[in-house]
């Protein structure tokens, strides 16, 4: 009976035909592959300009992933509570809300997932690009969209297959940062690192606490797994590790970059650099002149393992939508051979790739970003509503969780204050939009499901 009992908490009714085949390796590399992007290749910069000294910059690093680990403690106790596909989704529905669980897989589907998908590609064609200057105009855009059609393949076949391919393209995006880590320790100029803040850079708490604050969109993305819960074997012990691990490797990753590019730039060049670690390794005699065609080379690698995280993961909010009959039918699907939600990952693809050929509109959905933002913030405090539940029983809870919670939520605060302040009109509007659009078709879906039933 123990065993029976153990079962059916594991394997929630409703997950159709798909199965439990990732590991640990697999569920890191998710979260790994989709946190370390693009970004890292500027905001050392960013973080460099906020903090103004070489010392701030790398205690920026550290502290800004320290921050992030309450963040992973949350998603690991919910995701052990509600072992299934869906992430933020299945939080908001078993708080009690379905129509902010729809709202939040209606922003996913409309204005963040897709266009991640068709900026990654692009960031990866335009690299590409740099190393061949003969690729540009539409062909760009052809290449932008090869990939995306080689990784959704990857994907669409088989999840294990795909979860194989995401773990060794996350190990080798990671390998170009070890190398040039290792090489650059042995050039470290440790003068720089200690050097005073430039003039007029500013100084003290409010500085190191502007540099933190510029750390936080490298270390977004960690929750990615989430999404995939249902699919992981073992959820109780692989999802805490797994969220802890991914912290620890993208912190020390981050950390001793910062370190190597601190000390090997000037803080005054570094604060206005455009590409840092290119202007950075660039100063190691071994590297040189090939510094900006090697760095083109890691982001193309980088960026790869983005996209390939992001078409595997987001469209399962689709999928557990459509399997609570809050989407359309057929994103529920499971294929009959691949064992894979089939339809749900060849839309999303589908709308990634219109988005490549408008990037105006591309742009446009960027405003969207701080009602994703939001989501984010609302989804930590579920946990509050969650816990008073008789029956809320999840397979690992966090460790002081009030608190542990409630920085959760500031963390989240800290990139809703500054993307609100990046565009606030239009963010607003951006959340109007997608109450506006998004509430009527919830109301529709739910009382065409009453009609069903």
């Amino acid at each position: 009976m123990g065993s029976s009992k153990k079962q059916e908490v594991i394997n929630p009714i409703g997950q159709g035909d798909l199965k439990r085949k990732l590991g640990l390796s697999t569920a890191i590399a998710l979260g790994v592959g989709t946190t370390v992007g693009s970004g890292i290749f500027s905001s050392v910069g960013e973080v460099a300009g906020a903090s103004g000294s070489a010392l701030f910059t790398i205690i920026a690093f550290v502290i800004g992933g320290i921050i992030m680990i309450p963040q992973n403690l949350v998603y690991a106790e919910l995701a052990t509570a509600y072992p299934e596909d869906g992430g933020p989704y299945v939080y908001f529905k078993e708080a009690g809300s379905r129509s902010l669980a729809f709202l939040t897989g209606w922003i996913s589907f409309w204005a963040t997932d897709p266009p991640s998908i068709s900026i990654m590609a692009l960031a990866i064609a335009n690299y590409i690009s740099f190393l061949i200057p003969s690729i540009d105009g539409i062909t760009v855009k052809l290449v932008a969209t090869a990939f995306v059609l080689v990784f959704m393949m990857v994907h669409l076949r088989s999840v294990e297959g795909g979860g194989k391919f995401q773990t060794f393209i996350t190990a080798i995006k990671i390998m170009p940062f070890i190398i040039l880590i290792g090489i650059g320790v042995f050039h470290l100029q440790g003068n720089l690192i200690s050097t005073p803040p430039v003039a007029g850079a500013p100084v003290g708490f409010l500085a190191l606490l502007g540099g933190i604050a510029a750390t936080t969109w490298s270390y977004d993305g960690m929750g990615a797994v989430c999404y995939m819960t249902g699919e992981i074997k073992n959820p109780k012990k692989t999802m805490p590790r797994a969220l802890i691990i991914t912290v620890l490797i993208i912190i020390l990753l981050y950390s001793f970059l910062t370190l190597c590019i601190t000390g090997l730039l000037p803080i005054d060049v570094l604060t206005t650099s455009s590409a840092p670690v290119a202007d950075a390794f660039g100063t190691i005699p071994l590297i040189g002149s090939a510094a900006g065609k090697l760095t083109a080379l890691i982001a193309i690698i980088v960026i790869m393992g983005s996209l390939s995280s992001c078409i595997m993961f987001q469209p399962r909010i689709e999928y557990a939508m459509a399997k609570d009959g809050l989407f359309f039918k057929k994103f529920g699907e499971v294929h009959p051979k691949w064992e894979t939600p089939a339809f749900s990952i060849l839309i999303q693809c589908a709308v990634g790739i219109l988005l490549i050929f408008a990037s105006n509109i591309t742009d446009l959905l960027g405003y969207f970003t701080l009602v994703a933002l939001l989501k984010n913030f609302l989804t930590f405090g579920t946990v509050f509503w969650h816990r008073r539940k008789p029956e809320y029983n999840p397979l690992w809870k966090m460790p002081a969780w009030k608190m542990i919670t409630i920085f959760a939520m500031l963390s989240s605060c800290i990139l809703i204050a500054s993307t609100f302040l990046w565009a606030p009109i239009k963010g607003i509007i951006a959340a109007i939009i997608v109450v506006g659009t998004g509430l009527p078709v919830y109301h529709y879906w739910e009382n065409k499901k009453v009609q069903n039933n």
